[in-house]
């Protein structure tokens, strides 16, 4: 294992070869034999299984339901709202035929060509044009609304340059999708969902975030405005890390869902669509990780504590093993994941190392001398700290350090963003500046022109209006003309 660990490429040497060496050594996912897809390993899914648990509590305890729409699409649906087909007509994956047939010339299977569907489906790459085709069936009066639907599914965006978590083909994620008797509810609900993603990024994720609003030019295809929470990487990029949309009317007006008011007239729904996806893998390996590989929020750890037995021979062990089955049930009792490797196959200084490589947050040891002692090993991945301490006792110390953990964890994130947060009013100092990275925060005088300028001179973009950020008026940087605030500007994935 310490041969695995020194093959991790440096952080500081070359971010992206470490963030893919680590994910592969990590176990958490794979490229597959097709191209531009990835298997996801259970190690990284059951992380993957935990964001979606939590956040599946937090949109039902926001009174949001559960349902599931088709994966394939009509090519007619895209047709109907012009913005949106334009925005992802060039990553669409078409399905035009329904059937093989064994090639004649005996070269395995070919297409029938016999078989050529009358309309092409589209495999999903969102879901709003079949989900807001339905609506129309289920809409009738402003009685049957709000409908407030999730789904959790996978999507195809066809990719060239793919790069696994971040970048895939094909990937899972969840898509909210309700409609609204009011503008002003709607808009309500864009922001309420916003909101809901920025608190499990910083409370569960231990990621900072920022929450905005997008430019027109950033805006999701076929939405009024785009709000967004963008977090910042450990390399200085950003990272979008999940979006709500305000569609308007748009989707309803394309799909003729209209519903009977409480004056008895009738009139168009108004739509939110909002989602995040296994980008946040990414996020989290990139926000906290190290040299020695995987740093995991406790909250998310496929398991929190891992308990390794130090010992001779099989009498040994099976002391041990009486003696940590109690120690388990303590910690578990206080809702602490456990695992205990008392596996024959592995000595012990290579399951620290492994543990250490996958991110476990607290590593638990004990050998015959602590039996006798009544004493245990205590190391906390995030410090990479040990101590030895009573054995009495450890389920609430344990919890505690859990707590810390967290804490610490997202604390570093913090203080990493705030220190690579600068305030630039010069091009020249902005040219500077992003080249080390990071947030930073200029006037811009909010034309499309501009912003596509400083894109194609510096290859930043503008991440995000923000929601709470400074309002004193100013002067664009690059144009000089009047600015009604400061925007975020960061190069990013």
């Amino acid at each position: 294992m310490a041969k695995e660990i020194k093959e991790l490429t440096s952080r500081d040497e070359n971010y992206s070869q470490w963030y893919n060496d680590l994910v592969i050594k990590a176990d958490l996912a794979e490229n597959s034999a097709v191209r531009g897809c990835m298997v996801v390993k259970p190690y990284g899914y059951a992380i993957w299984e935990k964001i979606q648990r939590q956040l599946d509590d937090m949109f039902k305890e926001t009174g949001h339901v559960n349902a599931y729409f088709p994966l394939f699409i009509p090519k007619s649906f895209f047709s109907k709202e012009a913005n949106h087909v334009e925005g992802f007509a060039k990553e669409c994956a078409v399905v035009t035929h329904y059937r093989l047939k064994n090639d004649p010339r005996g070269k395995g299977v070919v297409v029938d060509p016999d078989a050529r569907l009358e309309e092409e489906l589209i495999v999903r790459p969102t879901s709003e044009t079949i989900i807001w085709n339905t609506y129309r069936g289920w809409i009738q009066s402003h009685r049957d609304l709000p409908v407030l639907v999730n789904q959790w599914a996978n999507v195809v965006r066809w990719e060239m340059r793919t790069r696994l978590f971040l970048r895939t083909a094909e990937f899972l994620w969840q898509e909210g999708h309700t409609a609204h008797a009011t503008r002003e509810e709607a808009i309500e609900e864009t922001v309420k969902m916003l909101n809901v993603y920025a608190c499990f990024a910083e409370q569960y994720m231990a990621i900072p975030v920022l929450k905005g609003v997008k430019t027109a030019s950033e805006r999701f295809a076929g939405a009024e405005d785009t709000y967004c929470i963008e977090a910042l990487m450990q390399d200085g990029k950003a990272l979008q890390a999940g979006t709500s949309h305000f569609l308007g009317q748009n989707f309803a007006k394309a799909f003729d869902v209209q519903f009977l008011n409480r004056e008895g007239q009738r009139e168009y729904v108004w739509a939110t669509s909002w989602g995040v996806s296994t980008r946040l893998m990414g996020a989290l390996i990139m926000s906290h990780s190290d040299n020695n590989g995987l740093v995991l929020p406790p909250k998310l750890a496929p398991y929190q504590v891992v308990i390794i037995p130090v010992y001779k021979d099989d009498a040994g062990l099976a002391v041990l093993n009486e003696r940590v089955a109690v120690l388990s049930n303590e910690l578990k009792a206080l809702g602490i994941s456990v695992k205990y490797d008392n596996s024959l196959n592995k000595k012990p200084g290579w399951k620290f190392a492994e543990y250490e490589l996958k991110g476990v947050p607290v590593r638990l040891a004990m050998g015959a001398r602590d039996l006798e002692n009544g004493t245990i090993e205590v190391a906390r991945r995030d410090t990479l700290t040990k101590e030895t301490v009573p054995v009495d006792g450890i389920a609430l110390h344990v919890k505690a350090l859990l707590e810390d953990i967290q804490r610490n964890i997202y604390r570093k994130a913090l203080d990493y963003r705030a220190a690579k947060t600068i305030t630039v009013d010069s091009y020249d100092a902005f040219k500077e500046k992003i080249e080390t990275g990071g947030f930073l925060l200029a006037h811009w005088d909010g034309t499309p022109e501009t912003e596509e300028r400083i894109k194609a001179e510096t290859k930043a973009t503008i991440r995000c209006i923000p929601l709470d950020g400074d309002l004193t008026p100013g002067v664009d940087m690059v144009t000089g003309k009047p600015s009604k605030q400061r925007v975020v500007f960061a190069r990013a994935y």
